[in-house]
């Protein structure tokens, strides 16, 4: 799988999508980044944390599969941005999107990308 295509592909769904980058098991980001333009809210230690955080979040959901079925994507709706998340095998494709965007369409769109 070419992560990088991944979120290049991701990237040009929508003008608004402000991060769409690979996160490995570990909280490693390892494919994809930041829109050129855009500049990052948070400084880098900080994206180190957050990247720990959401994978501990992705294994934690994994505990439900069984009963609720696997998680296809999960979203925050936050004050700045919103935060989108998409399983990828044992790694997570992040999103940071601007708060105008179409959050009722563009996760299904990822969705039906991530399938091909």
């Amino acid at each position: 799988m070419d992560y990088e295509k991944i979120c290049k592909k991701v990237m040009d769904l929508d003008p608004k999508i402000r991060f769409a980058g690979i996160i490995n098991e570990k909280g490693r980001l390892f494919a994809g980044g930041m829109r050129e333009g855009f500049k990052s809210l948070e400084d880098s230690r900080d994206d180190e944390m957050l990247y720990m955080e959401l994978v501990l979040r992705a294994k934690m959901r994994r505990e439900f599969d069984k009963v609720l079925g696997p998680v296809q994507f999960a979203m925050s709706y936050r004050e700045k941005v919103i935060i989108m998340s998409f399983p990828v095998k044992e790694n997570v494709l992040l999103l940071s999107t601007e708060k105008g965007i179409d959050f009722s369409e563009i996760p299904f769109k990822i969705i039906k990308l991530l399938s091909h």
